[in-house]
């Protein structure tokens, strides 16, 4: 088994910064690639960026040039930094640790984004 914990949520202004973390313990051996989701009320959940085992990283349009994701296989963690963030923004994000028969999910860390 493997377990995700997001951490790092939490209250900005609009334009602020927030760094989200995903701890994998476990079985971590098992994921190849680790996802960043987000999903705000009332809306579907939604891809934000990924990063792949060897550090390659992909990212939706509607975040690119503003969040980086990157990973420190020491620690066993992969980070979101979120910067110049929207209103629209605000959601739970969560990490997805995506191996070849399941994806595993944290529990999401609520991040808000004021006017």
């Amino acid at each position: 088994q493997v377990q995700l914990v997001e951490s790092g949520g939490g209250l900005v202004q609009a334009g602020g910064s927030l760094t989200l973390s995903c701890a994998a313990s476990g079985s971590r051996f098992r994921i190849n690639t680790m996802a960043w989701y987000r999903q705000a009320p009332g809306k579907q959940r939604e891809l934000v960026a990924t990063i792949s085992r060897g550090s390659i990283t992909i990212y939706a349009d509607a975040v690119k040039d503003r969040f980086t994701t990157s990973r420190d296989n020491a620690k066993n963690t992969v980070y979101l930094q979120m910067n110049s963030l929207k209103q629209e923004e605000t959601a739970v994000y969560y990490c997805d640790g995506q191996a070849p028969r399941q994806d595993y999910w944290g529990q999401g860390t609520q991040g808000t984004v004021s006017s």
